[in-house]
């Protein structure tokens, strides 16, 4: 692992770190926010997943998490969006190829070499940062936005006790009936639509849930709601009771105005249960 940076940051430390990553087959970089607290000992672990287009550098410097994992004594990770570099596979458009990873292991050429992203937030990643910092393994959120709410909701519901608790911003939540998801499955699991079901939040709702509370904000002027589909999920949670809630929140759109606006909230929902 390689330092790239590190900047004092509400009394701990903004870290930017890169590495070879064994999963993905390419150097990846991410930022690490670690409280004053982490000098005392572990401290519990919100992942935050970003968005289409998005690097690490976006919710790092945009999000606004840092001021309130401080006081909550919370370090927060902000991983890429998928692989990077020459040799691994793109494509011109946004939303398919490099940063649009949508947090799955591809199974279809030429994506499978390199986009294993469920692997690299779920194993390589972690066995890394748990390795080098005073993170507490068993104290871990994850949270995100857009696409990474749909990696937020989906990585935690596929793996049982390892995320205590699960939040997400403007999460695309039904990507099996969505062109934010159908168009991605299709190129990166193939035609076989039984093989997304994994990989749809709100099917994933209904089949298993989670076990815990969910926090879920939608902001009600988001100029891409067709293509979220909160309502699809609102309604699995609703049919599922699952314990939590989606709030449409009046006059906010897609942007990271927006989740800066209800970042405090999540970093509380989050420290609840972590710090509890």
């Amino acid at each position: 692992m390689e330092k790239i940076s590190e900047n004092a940051c509400f009394g701990g430390v903004q870290g930017v770190y890169s590495h070879s990553s064994a999963s993905l087959g390419c150097d990846m970089t991410f930022g690490l926010f670690l409280p004053a607290a982490a000098q005392r000992g572990p401290v519990p672990i919100l992942w935050y997943l970003s968005g289409l287009t998005c690097t690490h550098e976006n919710a790092m410097v945009k999000a606004g998490a840092q001021a309130w994992a401080a006081r909550a004594g919370i370090a927060v990770i902000f991983p890429d969006t998928s692989p990077r570099g020459a040799d691994v596979s793109d494509d011109g458009a946004y939303d398919l190829g490099q940063g649009a990873g949508f947090y799955l292991n591809a199974t279809q050429a030429p994506w499978a070499a390199h986009y294993r992203m469920r692997d690299y937030i779920l194993n390589d990643l972690p066995d890394l940062v748990l390795g080098h910092f005073p993170l507490n393994s068993r104290r871990q959120g994850i949270t995100g936005h857009s696409m990474g709410g749909h990696g937020a909701l989906i990585l935690a519901m596929t793996s049982p006790g390892r995320f205590c608790s699960l939040s997400a911003f403007a999460p695309i939540a039904h990507p099996t009936q969505s062109d934010w998801g159908r168009k991605q499955f299709a190129a990166y699991l193939g035609q076989d639509q039984t093989a997304w079901a994994d990989h749809d939040a709100t099917l994933l709702m209904t089949a298993q849930g989670f076990d815990g509370n969910v926090l879920i904000d939608q902001g009600a002027s988001d100029q891409f709601l067709n293509l979220l589909m909160p309502e699809s999920l609102a309604h699995a949670m609703a049919l599922r009771r699952q314990p939590g809630q989606i709030r449409m929140q009046p006059g906010y759109d897609h942007s990271y105005f927006f989740v800066a606006s209800f970042m405090a909230d999540h970093i509380r929902f989050h420290a609840d249960t972590l710090l509890g």
